[in-house]
């Protein structure tokens, strides 16, 4: 079993916080995760699958039913299907404020579930559990598996790759054409989302053009917008939303979406294996997306992604930003012998940032102009980011 970086960070939390949602996509690893952490708090626990008819007739009267167990840590799993529990346990919280009392998990945001109206504020510690991040593999583990299967553990730890394949296409028939509808409440066709979603394959990286979508699509923009946020709000989909504070260019002021797991990215482009990536056009945006993921999974929390363009070209693929200014400048390349763009140091020159990186896939790390730095992912996440 796979280690998870958020596992220590869940266990401090249970012991100040009364409530603790484990949020992420299906199949990510939570209900192991939550049952795990369960045993090592050595309370006694209970546990309910709010999948199971037989777990939501126990919660026909929650409030009776909780309380009554009100000494136990109570594992709710997939919680955005009984959005009602919120308000029930607002005054349960309320009346026994002790920690570590429910640990939630849920695949979707609950500000996106119909249903949800009590926020539990100052009462729930939120954490977001994503795929299998680069920092949490094992030695047996390549950066280049990892990268073309993605972080779901059910694709990543397959036998072979047919395995891993089959794996991905029945969580997109099962969960992203059909499943997220009904979280979300809303009725798109089958038909309609698989082209959807197609079409984010084939855009993955590029600035958000919700017309073009829309056009395509035969929907309108405000449909392709309330869609998208609804894959954003169930960690499937990462809009980066661009830099522009206190900058006097004509800059691009819309998001760039990315599929957030590349393995998800390939199957839906139908790339079956790396030798084909390798030869796709698809490939220096999937390497982008995979990198600015992995980067973003362990960011600390003094630093804030961004991307940066303008309508002149300068572009970064990657700015984090600190106290509200540009700190770290990052281009990313599918090729260690690449050169960067002009774009970049033309970034460089307007902003100033004090870090610059040339991200590729390996290498060793070396000096470029304007300061940068060249380096593989693995320096820059285990050597330059702890120092930043």
């Amino acid at each position: 079993m796979i280690q998870r970086n958020l596992e220590a960070e869940i266990l401090k939390l249970l012991k100040q916080f009364p409530a603790v949602a484990i949020l992420g996509p299906r199949q990510v690893g939570k209900t192991t995760l939550a049952k795990r952490l369960a045993r090592h708090t050595g309370k006694a626990c209970i546990y309910l699958d709010i999948e199971k008819p037989s777990d939501q007739l126990k919660l026909s009267d929650a409030e009776t039913y909780l309380r009554f167990h009100s000494n136990k840590l109570v594992v709710l799993d997939e919680v955005q299907y009984l959005p009602a529990l919120f308000s029930t346990l607002r005054p349960l919280i309320d009346e026994k404020r002790k920690a570590g009392r429910y640990l939630l998990t849920g695949s979707a945001s609950p500000a996106l579930i119909k249903g949800v109206s009590e926020s539990l504020a100052g009462r729930i510690a939120y954490t977001e559990l994503p795929p299998i991040g680069f920092s949490e593999l094992p030695a047996s583990i390549s950066l280049q598996r990892h990268w073309f299967r993605g972080g779901f553990p059910g694709a990543l730890t397959a036998k072979t790759e047919v395995q891993s394949r089959n794996w991905l296409d029945h969580f997109i028939k099962s969960y992203i054409e059909r499943d997220l509808n009904q979280f979300f409440h809303v009725n798109l066709s089958t038909t309609l989302v698989r082209n959807f979603w197609q079409m984010l394959a084939y855009n993955n990286s590029g600035v958000l053009n919700a017309e073009n979508f829309a056009r395509a699509l035969g929907v309108t923009n405000p449909t392709v917008n309330r869609y998208l946020d609804y894959l954003e709000g169930a960690y499937l989909v990462r809009k980066l939303q661009p830099w522009f504070a206190n900058v006097n260019k004509r800059l691009v002021k819309s998001p760039k979406v990315y599929i957030r797991d590349s393995g998800l990215l390939h199957r839906l482009a139908q790339i079956h294996t790396m030798d084909e990536l390798r030869g796709n056009v698809l490939i220096g945006a999937s390497w982008e997306g995979y990198a600015i993921e992995q980067i973003i999974q362990v960011l600390p929390p003094a630093l804030s992604p961004f991307f940066y363009r303008t309508h002149n070209g300068a572009e970064l693929d990657l700015l984090l930003v600190k106290k509200n200014k540009p700190y770290v400048a990052i281009e990313i390349k599918v090729s260690a012998s690449a050169q960067p763009s002009r774009g970049f140091y033309e970034s460089i020159d307007t902003l100033n940032p004090a870090k610059r990186f040339v991200i590729a896939p390996y290498g060793e790390a070396y000096p470029g102009r304007q300061a940068s730095i060249h380096c593989g992912l693995k320096h820059f996440l285990e050597q330059e980011l702890p120092k930043i």
